[in-house]
């Protein structure tokens, strides 16, 4: 075995052991610190990519999400306005056959039509959302992934006639078949509303386990394993508390040699 002094080759290597166990403790510390196993790019590139790629489709997916609750929140709104359309439309032809009764105040059954039209009238005209009339012929695109709108004055239709007749008249008689076209419409519009629900529901089931599964993904990609990652900061620790001692031991190696020079 030879022996130099100006180059400790035993040393550089016993240097080098000591560099890669304090790196790989270290990487091990901060792993627990962050929880994470990719802290940087240079941890995992292509796992580092694609976990960024889901993060954003997921910022999307929530985004989605929130227009679906504006979507509902607008559905449900016009559902209690139509619903309080149709059970006034089904009072007022209560009214109608009560004027059929000849011991009944016409006149004053009339008037109580009159009220219940102009209440119909403004529900109609005054159910809003932000400034939106949302039963007025308009097309409101939530998108959602894909192009989901909502329109319910298209299925209310125009019945502004009969509303106007059930205003204006002394008698309703004429307006019975007015009427039930008017109730008509506003079941269909019901109906509807009931579908694009259906269809905002299942499209918010869908974002929610795309979501999910995205998550799981990412989890897999990036989350540090807790237990394994102490595990290698405690034979980190060891091991750099070893390779220091060793360092020390091969360090000083060469003072042997002083021994040639007594």
């Amino acid at each position: 075995m030879a022996f130099q002094i100006n180059t400790n080759l035993d040393a550089l290597k016993a240097y080098n052991a000591l560099v890669k166990v304090n790196a790989q403790t270290t990487k091990a510390q901060l792993r627990l610190a962050t929880m994470k196993k990719i802290n940087s790019v240079a941890d995992d590139t292509s796992g580092f990519r694609v976990s960024k790629e889901l993060e954003a489709e997921n910022f999307k997916y929530n985004a989605q999400l929130n227009n679906i609750s504006s979507a509902k929140n607008l559905l449900s709104t016009g559902e209690s306005a139509l619903m309080q359309v149709l059970d006034k439309l089904n009072q007022i032809e209560a009214k109608q056959e009560d004027a059929k009764d000849p011991l009944k105040n016409a006149a004053a059954l009339s008037e109580d039509v009159k009220v219940l039209a102009d209440e119909i009238d403004n529900i109609l005209s005054n159910t809003t959302i932000n400034g939106s009339d949302i039963l007025a012929s308009s097309n409101f695109d939530f998108g959602a992934g894909t192009t989901l709108t909502v329109n319910i004055g298209a299925q209310i239709g125009d019945n502004s006639a009969t509303i106007t007749g059930l205003q204006n008249t002394t008698s309703q008689a004429n307006l019975t078949q007015s009427i039930s076209t008017f109730r008509d419409n506003i079941k269909t519009a019901l109906g509807y509303i009931g579908n694009r629900m259906q269809t905002f529901e299942s499209r918010e089931e869908f974002i929610t386990a795309s979501i999910t599964n995205n998550s799981a993904t990412i989890s897999r990609l990036v989350d540090a394993d807790m237990a394994m990652e102490q595990l290698n900061a405690t034979k980190g620790q060891i091991g750099t508390q070893i390779a220091t001692a060793m360092l020390a031991q091969v360090n000083i190696g060469p003072q042997s040699l002083l021994g040639l020079f007594r």
